[in-house]
């Protein structure tokens, strides 16, 4: 792939399609990275089409819909993350808060909820009709009424995890994130989630780690991941991909070798179907994906372009 000089473009997974209007309007403005990353994403969190970030996601195993969030600004490093909110349905904003108007970088559970409701932001239901009958249907199956379907949380959420594939379709499981270059030359990346539908309250999976799920340097680009966070996590996947441009190596060359580190990792819950997605982009503004799968896109849009363009993502299996 030749490299050439592109600002003013978005990239991301394919359900930040409803936020690219947003983030595009933005660059054409003269308008922030930063500002346009987190407009498409905030889109994507009104979305309750989408069971996978913001209202409307799919529940924890109690039933309540835990939000996650991070925003990094490669211009300057800085970066802000939230985690297990509830109530609150925007957390990439207050992400880009805590980023701004603190010394902090990751902020969890009631403490950021406290943050949230000091700097004034609104509370909401998350829980959608939609969302609760598939937590429903899952949590009490074919239960008897009289059955106490909590007699053993964690044994419940085991056999959660260990079949979940089977008791859903993967669509469900699902977070966006976006990439954004402005006319100044400078990135930001942001990504959201309502994380594993019927995860143990207060799991965070790679989404508002800095590192794991995002990150973002204008000297050698970004990377952003989806898919079975606790493996981005151990592998620190999107700090790998921005290393691996830092040493030197191509952009899609940069991704397959971030892909190939998941084969090292020893998970008895990875199974060769397990879905392992990453989006980048170079500090030109060039863009690449991977994935686990076969069939995965992503999209991207330049402010030449009139709407998004989808194309395939590098396939990397997660086995040999």
């Amino acid at each position: 792939m030749s490299s050439q000089d592109v600002r003013g473009i978005v990239v991301g997974s394919r359900n930040a399609a409803v936020g690219f209007p947003a983030a595009i309007r933005i660059l054409r403005a003269g308008g922030s990275a930063v500002d346009a990353a987190i407009a498409a994403v905030k889109a994507v969190e009104d979305d309750v089409r989408d069971q996978g970030v913001g209202t409307g996601g799919i529940p924890n195993l109690l039933g309540e819909v835990e939000l996650d969030a991070s925003i990094m600004d490669g211009r300057t490093l800085a970066a802000g993350a939230v985690g297990a909110v509830k109530h609150y349905p925007h957390p990439i904003e207050i992400a880009r808060r805590v980023m701004e108007c603190t010394p902090h970088v990751l902020l969890v559970g009631d403490g950021a909820e406290l943050f949230a409701r000091t700097h004034g932001f609104e509370v909401a239901n998350l829980l959608t009709p939609e969302a609760e009958a598939v937590w429903q249907a899952v949590i009490h199956g074919e239960r008897a009424p009289e059955q106490n379907v909590y007699e053993d949380r964690y044994q419940l959420y085991m056999s959660v995890v260990r079949r979940w594939t089977e008791l859903l379709h993967r669509d469900l499981f699902g977070t966006t994130n976006v990439i954004v270059r402005d006319l100044d030359g400078n990135i930001a990346c942001a990504v959201s989630t309502s994380g594993w539908g019927f995860k143990w309250p207060g799991r965070l999976g790679d989404s508002p780690i800095i590192g794991a799920g995002n990150y973002a340097d204008n000297r050698y680009g970004a990377a952003a991941c989806t898919g079975r966070g606790e493996m981005a996590i151990r592998c620190a996947t999107a700090h790998s991909v921005v290393m691996y441009l830092r040493f030197g190596l191509p952009l899609e060359d940069a991704l397959r070798q971030a892909m190939l580190d998941f084969r090292h990792l020893e998970d008895p819950y990875a199974e060769a179907e397990t879905v392992m997605n990453i989006v980048a982009m170079d500090r030109n503004g060039n863009v690449a994906a991977a994935s686990t799968s076969p069939h995965a896109t992503y999209i991207v849009q330049t402010l030449d372009m009139e709407t998004y363009e989808e194309r395939p993502r590098l396939y990397v299996p997660l086995r040999e």
